[in-house]
């Protein structure tokens, strides 16, 4: 397999087969995000693709999952996608399951009738980077799209019935609009309804616009207990259907598994016995914090 720069994938998907099928991020824009700032976005050719996929048929002895990198594969146009859908399924034996990173733009490029295409080829499950239900905090963090994009995307592959795993950002509102950032989050979870909701925690990291705004003091970061009660709105102020949350990201200081709405109220007790405590002996370690 060839990969050109850092590959990033979900925890989720750490025993998948990685199969880079476009480099970088077609957006690559947020300033948070250190990730792809050193590639510049191109869709690998379809030789490049089509020799890894043949040379992971021929040296894996089966492969259940496969995920396409980098940041933004659903960005390739529809033909070229279904082209490499079926080249997996017929050189990779035993894949039942393909997952990509999206972002909104790209996969409001595709209509549910394609989506629900790219389904049946094989694509079972998207996960797309919300990070905030706040407008303004979309803007500051140069998201490139709306409250309004941001749930049409994760509903139209939702109704394309393809498992839809989303992100959120604690602390990204900074104190100012701790609140805020919150209570639209919990707001967006609601309307979008994923299966899976990650939450995980921003992490200033040098060389991003986030980090200078940091440095400047136009962006200071909530202390460890105020990212908690962060959590602790979103837990509570979320409506799901069946979600499968979490906060057990390296980034986070209280890893937390839980069904919402199900487990709701014991979510809530523990992080309530955290955070009027003062419960630091509970917390991961900054040591052993990261991204």
């Amino acid at each position: 397999m060839k990969y050109e720069g850092l590959i990033i994938r979900p925890p989720s998907e750490a025993r998948s087969l990685l199969l880079q099928a476009t480099v970088g991020c077609s957006h690559n824009q947020c300033t948070f995000c250190p990730s792809y700032k050193q590639k510049r976005f191109r869709i690998k050719t379809s030789d490049e693709i089509e020799d890894d996929i043949r040379e992971a048929g021929t040296t894996q002895r089966r492969v259940e999952r496969v995920f396409l990198c980098d940041g933004d594969a659903l960005i390739i146009p529809q033909r070229r996608l279904l082209e490499i859908l079926q080249s997996i399924r017929e050189n990779i034996h035993g894949v039942q399951r393909v997952g990509t990173y999206a972002n909104a733009k790209s996969i409001l490029r595709k209509n549910r009738e394609e989506l629900a295409a790219v389904r049946d080829a094989g694509l079972k499950i998207v996960y797309l980077g919300v990070e905030t239900g706040s407008e303004e905090v979309l803007r500051r963090i140069r998201k490139g799209v709306t409250y309004d994009q941001m749930v049409e995307a994760g509903r139209r592959v939702k109704q394309a019935g393809v498992k839809l795993s989303v992100t959120a950002l604690l602390g990204i509102g900074g104190a100012e609009l701790s609140a805020e950032h919150a209570l639209e989050t919990a707001r967006i979870l609601t309307d979008v309804d994923p299966d899976y909701a990650g939450m995980l925690t921003v992490m200033v990291v040098p060389g991003t616009p986030l980090y200078e705004a940091c440095r400047s003091g136009a962006f200071v970061l909530p202390g460890t207990f105020d990212l908690l009660g962060e959590l602790r709105t979103i837990v509570a102020v979320s409506s799901f259907t069946n979600c499968f949350f979490t906060s057990n990201h390296a980034s986070n200081y209280l890893p937390i598994r839980a069904r919402l709405p199900a487990d709701q109220k014991k979510v809530l007790a523990l992080l309530d016995g955290v955070i009027e405590k003062g419960r630091r002996d509970l917390l991961r370690p900054e040591y052993l914090r990261g991204l």
